[in-house]
């Protein structure tokens, strides 16, 4: 009985170009893995929580749409404050007021630095909010704030921030 071997003829230019294959798969998925968590570490997305400034947590129960007033005043000094330890900072403004100088807390840095709307020292401006109290002292949380004809919305009626999006 004759036996026969079998004799396959592969071009160079096939391994060439399944390793180049390889190659560049294998590229393409650490590329695209280290471009995912350059964002993640950056805080490009920033989803739960927020920083503690979304709706449900222990600083924005202090918000009670029931006792909302408002005051008008002027804008002595921009501050950055952090209501209670642990959560990122916010924007507040210090305001003076025909009967008091006040804090009023406007939201998270991260989003209101984005805002077209800019409050300056000496601004007047006319704030709706819930009063409480921050480490011993009055403050206002702003639900609104206008200036001259421009109102900036922070809160819905029910005090939902605006930042928290489609998450309530």
């Amino acid at each position: 009985m004759k036996r026969y071997r079998l004799i396959t003829y592969t071009k160079k230019g096939e391994n060439i170009m399944k390793k180049l294959f390889v190659f560049i798969t294998v590229i393409s998925i650490i590329t695209l893995g280290l471009t995912a968590e350059s964002f993640a570490q950056r805080g490009a997305v920033k989803w739960r929580g927020s920083g503690s400034w979304g709706p449900g947590t222990s600083y924005n129960r202090m918000y009670d749409p029931a006792k909302v007033e408002a005051v008008s005043g002027v804008v002595e000094a921009i501050t950055q404050v952090v209501p209670i330890k642990g959560m990122d900072p916010g924007v507040a403004v210090t305001m003076k007021t025909n009967k008091e100088t006040i804090a009023v807390h406007l939201g998270p840095e991260w989003y209101i630095g984005r805002l077209d709307t800019k409050i300056v020292k000496g601004d007047t401006i006319e704030v709706k909010g819930a009063r409480t109290t921050f480490f011993g002292k009055p403050a206002i949380i702003a639900g609104e704030v206008k200036k001259g004809d421009n109102v900036l919305v922070l809160r819905d009626t029910s005090g939902i921030p605006v930042w928290s999006g489609w998450r309530r």
